[in-house]
């Protein structure tokens, strides 16, 4: 199995618990940077041409959010544009129709694993967007069931912790992050150790941009390319499907 967080979410509800205090969490651990790779990942998605997005993993929906704020997709007479919302987590998806609720017209919220889309028809979608949550799942089986939704020609865009590649540095990051991601989410969950567990396990043992990379390749995707953010504390990989 290649899930670097070694996350099954039927034996641990944690973002279902946390939900209420993602956003903060996130806020927390990353010091607020993580609004900037957000924003990054939802220009790339908002300046390409598509009719069908699928955001996968999407925590309290945060891409899409910008997406639609970017690309004001808020009239109920767009119905060239549609969004469909997933997490695994339905307390997650509530917190994202919360965001969202002016742009109703052009999204659906829908429970899917990322791992087995079944609800998802094979080649519907002009993009499939993930953003940090291959880390707490089996990437391959994430990785091939959005091949297997994509449209032919259509991309893949992927943010997810990465490694910075001077190593001495990224040692320095992964040591500074096992003493602060345990003492904030220990602090902001009262208590709950399980919610900083996963994801820093997650970050730690998740494979380095060109092995990612590769791993798209050996999938079947073409045109794989990436983009580090923050010295390469994260990724931005961008892929087709071919």
């Amino acid at each position: 199995m290649n899930n670097s967080a070694d996350f099954t979410p039927k034996d641990d509800d944690v973002f279902g618990r946390i939900a209420n205090r993602y956003d903060i969490l996130c806020d927390l651990f990353s010091f607020g940077i993580h609004r900037f790779w957000k924003r990054r990942v939802a220009y790339i998605i908002g300046n390409a041409p598509w009719q069908n997005l699928l955001d996968v993993a999407s925590g309290t929906g945060d891409i899409v959010y910008r997406i639609l704020q970017q690309r004001q997709f808020s009239s109920a007479t767009d119905n060239l544009h549609h969004i469909i919302v997933s997490d695994i987590s339905v307390q997650m998806l509530d917190k994202a129709k919360e965001k969202m609720t002016n742009y109703s017209a052009n999204t659906s919220f829908m429970p899917l694993d990322a791992e087995n889309m079944i609800q998802i028809e094979s080649a519907s979608q002009d993009v499939v967007s993930i953003s940090l949550g291959l880390k707490i799942c089996d990437r391959h089986k994430a990785l091939q069931e959005a091949y297997r939704v994509l449209k032919a020609e259509g991309r893949l865009v992927v943010l997810e912790a990465s490694n910075i590649p001077i190593n001495w540095i990224h040692k320095l990051y992964l040591g500074y992050m096992s003493v602060v991601m345990p003492l904030i989410g220990w602090l902001a969950t009262g208590g709950d150790s399980s919610a900083y567990q996963y994801l820093l396990k997650g970050v730690k043992d998740f494979p380095s941009a060109e092995v990612l990379a590769q791993e798209m390749k050996d999938i079947g995707f073409g045109e794989v390319n990436f983009e580090r953010l923050s010295f390469g504390i994260v990724a931005i990989h961008m892929a087709r499907k071919l």
